[in-house]
């Protein structure tokens, strides 16, 4: 660390440990730095340390919390967004953990976006501290109707979200969290670990709320994802028959035909008798309510099949073909 840098980073927890007097200096050395072009990349490390010692030591300070957003202001609000990795190495502490619920009761769009931002970056070492970003999903639900979502944030609370997870957007409300998605209306281009985003929508539909909950775009956005991803073996997905019978049942011919493309592409169904019968079925009623299905459903699968290791299955072809003839045959 550059030696005037090194002596500023001491300069904080000295003050806090000294007189009142010398504590009143912290908020305008703080400011200062606010408006420092050029900040090096070290600050940032600064900055974030300055976090923890200023939330453990937050009983001998007045106004802590303003003192903890003008930190993560200097550390973060610098940094070039579209850019996932910085050059510096954040140790992240218990005394970290207060930070989501002092940030977003600030209700500051830009000071959330800096949290985000520190939590969510590749850094040198450690990795990314993904483990902390649970607590916000509580916040991030019900953010849009209390701030506007800068673009800045929005690109922040995106990334955030899919290493969050559906299982703690669940526990805090499913309704809640889609309707934070419908607000967001997020695309391919937005998302930048797309292989994270698809098994976040992958365990939305298989809940029972999420699948009646979650809007036409983000089915739209699941099949776009698996169709850009190299690999989807790593998604671990698995063909659900609930989820065909309850959108066949609820008439849903949309989410279905996405449905229908989504399970041939990380999970080819074609060694199992019984899920090919029940993809047949459903793809036939598919087929009469929505005869351009299978042009939709084959170009999925041709631009699927472009990524490396990846072949459209035998049964694929087969099926569609019988669940086309069918539907022809029946249609008045």
């Amino acid at each position: 660390m550059d030696p005037i840098l090194s002596r500023l980073s001491e300069a904080v927890p000295s003050a806090i440990n000294g007189t009142p007097t010398q504590q009143g200096f912290i908020p305008h050395v703080l400011r200062d730095l606010v408006k420092l072009e050029n900040r090096p990349d070290g600050l940032t490390e600064v900055a974030y340390q300055w976090c923890s010692v200023i939330s453990e030591n937050r009983e001998r300070l007045q106004d802590w919390e303003n003192l903890l957003l003008l930190c993560l202001e200097i550390g973060f609000r610098h940094l070039d967004p579209q850019r996932q990795s910085i050059k510096a190495t954040l140790t992240h502490t218990e005394h970290h953990r207060g930070l989501a619920d002092i940030v977003f009761k600030s209700q500051e769009s830009e000071a959330v976006a800096d949290l985000l931002c520190a939590w969510t970056s590749e850094t040198k070492y450690p990795k990314p501290a993904y483990a902390l970003l649970d607590p916000c999903a509580g916040h991030l639900v019900d953010l849009h109707n209390l701030v506007p979502f800068s673009p800045r944030l929005r690109r922040f609370a995106i990334y955030s979200i899919g290493f969050i997870g559906y299982k703690k957007f669940e526990e805090v409300g499913v309704e809640r969290f889609t309707g934070l998605l419908d607000y967001l209306r997020v695309k391919v281009e937005d998302i930048s670990v797309g292989y994270v985003w698809a098994r976040l929508l992958f365990d939305t539909i298989q809940s029972s709320e999420g699948i009646k909950h979650l809007s036409d775009l983000y089915w739209e956005l699941l099949v776009e994802l698996l169709v850009s991803l190299s690999s989807n073996r790593q998604l671990e997905i698995t063909y659900n028959p609930q989820t065909t019978r309850f959108l066949t049942e609820a008439q849903e011919w949309g989410k279905l035909e996405c449905w229908i493309g989504t399970v041939w592409m990380p999970c080819p169904p074609e060694a199992d008798g019984a899920t090919e019968e029940d993809l047949g079925r459903s793809m036939g009623f598919l087929f009469r309510q929505r005869p351009g299905a299978l042009q939709k459903l084959e170009q999925w699968m041709e631009r699927w099949s472009q990524r490396p290791g990846n072949h459209i299955p035998d049964a694929f072809q087969r099926l569609c073909g019988q669940a086309y003839e069918a539907a022809q045959r029946d249609a008045p």
